[in-house]
């Protein structure tokens, strides 16, 4: 299985209090990688820079407060769930972005009919994931290197 379903939506990205501005937003999702979704972020001047985390973890931040380490995702709002903010940390360095739900729910429905949350396991091509994984991690190293 090497479907995938994509999204474009825009997002806020939070530089205050009192200043934001809308970027670009491009959400992938791969049917041999069925526990990842991808966000390319596209901030103005920048190269676009993409993180991967698990699909479980957007799912579940859409709903309340969810994530350990560099991805950390909430409502925005407890009372109204309208809009989440997203943070995204490496080292000392964070990012907050803040996304309507509606797009995100969007999204995540269309990865569920791709693949239903719960059989993730019987989706993905283990050599593919594998090799996946070895490109990741290799490319961390040559980061680090």
């Amino acid at each position: 299985m090497h479907d995938t379903v994509q999204a474009e939506v825009t997002m806020s990205f939070v530089v205050s209090q009192d200043l934001s501005f809308r970027i670009p937003v491009e959400l992938a999702y791969r049917g041999n990688d069925p526990y990842a979704v991808e966000i390319t972020f596209h901030l103005p001047g920048d190269a676009p820079v993409t993180w991967a985390f698990a699909r479980e973890l957007l799912l579940d931040g859409l709903s309340g407060p969810t994530g350990e380490g560099d991805v950390h995702i909430a409502p925005a709002n407890s009372e109204e769930l309208s809009d989440v903010f997203i943070r995204l940390q490496v080292g000392g360095e964070s990012a907050l972005f803040r996304a309507g739900t509606a797009p995100l729910v969007a999204f995540l429905d269309r990865t569920d009919r791709l693949v239903p949350f719960g059989t993730e396991r019987d989706a993905g091509d283990p050599v593919a994931d594998l090799d996946a994984v070895l490109d990741r991690i290799l490319a961390e190293d040559r980061y680090a290197g």
